[in-house]
């Protein structure tokens, strides 16, 4: 999946934030608070076609059944896309 806007994922004292840089400082005023799980899907999208793909990586990762999987990928796909970051 192609990610439109320049971020950099980092952990800081054990939280995740996505982090502008470049032009992208610019338009954004601040950085983007992540779960874990978040930044895992976020690690995981430039490797990935889609919601499914990003679901069949996880389940291996993640004790959970598909169908919550499914939905908050697909939550956390949806507000990346209103960010305008997918």
């Amino acid at each position: 999946m192609e990610v439109k806007k320049q971020l950099v994922l980092r952990e800081i004292a054990g939280d995740y934030a996505l982090i502008p840089v470049g032009d992208t400082v610019i338009k954004n005023n601040g950085l983007f608070s992540l779960s874990e799980t978040g930044a895992r899907i976020w690690a995981l999208l430039p490797q990935a076609d889609g919601a499914e793909q990003l679901v069949d990586a996880l389940l291996e990762e993640y004790d959970v059944d598909r169908e919550t999987l499914e939905q908050d990928v697909n939550e956390f796909l949806n507000q990346l896309r209103q960010l305008e970051i997918l």
